[in-house]
């Protein structure tokens, strides 16, 4: 998958201010600007929260259709399927962007992922519907985030990674005031962001459940209950998930051959990659590759 600095540089030509290091970015966005996205969107691992100030916005979330109205505000999380649809000529919003890594690296990583995952646990869809208030606020921590990135403070690598950190916090408040009916007990919600915190890292080498379950330290039926439960989804639909991704991501930006692309991948040949491919994607990985 590409980082935030090459999926910028995909999607705008270039790095936003010299020196950028490329671990976070906040910007405004119209419509123009988020039709750039799906030359990236599915293919990041960064995470993503755009908050629509004006207008609305169509995405293809998971192969469903969401609308984004003002004030809601979308979560994108690494490995989801997503594409932007259409957009009203009015749109405008504003975007932050965080490369995986930096929230990895955090002092506070468990809650801070907890706390980025958690409307895949409760809300089955990645939108929060804001209050006008919350909605300000959230404009405001986000274009706070902007002007240190942009500043020249010799601290604003530390300073934007804590101000990170609030908004995240921000967000978990604004969750329990918005989310009904949580019924997911806090054992189910652990395993399962332990779950999906493992697959951007293991899913090539591992396509089963039974690493994934042992890593966890848990039973293969217990994990598979959970992510059932959390998800309605099942473990290898996951890590089928985050393949499929990866082998478009290779089919569209290397020159890799379909063998190599399965060898790579860790199919047992060539065909076996194919057969899967064909099987989720509806077309073989040769014709997926001659599309334009």
């Amino acid at each position: 998958m590409y980082t935030l600095k090459e999926a910028w540089v995909k999607m705008h030509g270039a790095v936003p201010f010299e020196g950028w290091d490329g671990r976070m970015y906040c910007e405004r966005t119209d419509a123009e600007i988020t039709f750039r996205a799906n030359r990236t969107q599915g293919f990041m691992s960064a995470y993503t929260f755009t908050l629509v100030l004006e207008g609305w916005l169509t995405v293809v979330y998971n192969g469903k259709e969401l609308t984004l109205h003002e004030n809601d505000l979308y979560i994108y999380s690494s490995g989801m399927g997503i594409s932007i649809l259409k957009a009203s000529e009015d749109y405008r919003g504003i975007c932050l962007l965080v490369d995986e890594h930096l929230t990895f690296e955090t002092d506070t990583v468990r809650d801070m992922v907890r706390i980025a995952y958690l409307p895949i646990v409760r809300l089955h869809e990645p939108r929060i519907a804001l209050s006008p208030a919350m909605a300000s606020h959230f404009e405001n921590r986000m274009g706070e985030i902007a002007g240190y990135l942009s500043s020249s403070n010799t601290h604003k690598s530390a300073i934007v990674q804590y101000l990170y950190a609030i908004f995240l916090l921000d967000l978990q408040n604004a969750m329990e005031q918005t989310v009904v009916n949580d019924q997911v007990p806090k054992r189910t919600e652990d395993v399962f962001i332990g779950f999906i915190r493992l697959l951007p890292d293991h899913f090539v080498e591992h396509h089963d459940i039974s690493f994934y379950a042992s890593s966890l330290s848990i039973s293969t039926t217990y994990l598979s209950r959970v992510v059932k439960q959390v998800t309605g989804r099942t473990v290898i639909d996951y890590v089928n998930q985050f393949l499929v991704m990866e082998a478009t991501f290779l089919l569209r930006t290397s020159d890799l051959s379909i063998a190599q692309i399965s060898d790579r991948l860790h199919f047992s040949d060539q065909a076996a990659f194919s057969k899967f491919f064909s099987r989720l994607q509806g077309i073989s990985p040769q014709i997926y590759r001659r599309r334009p």
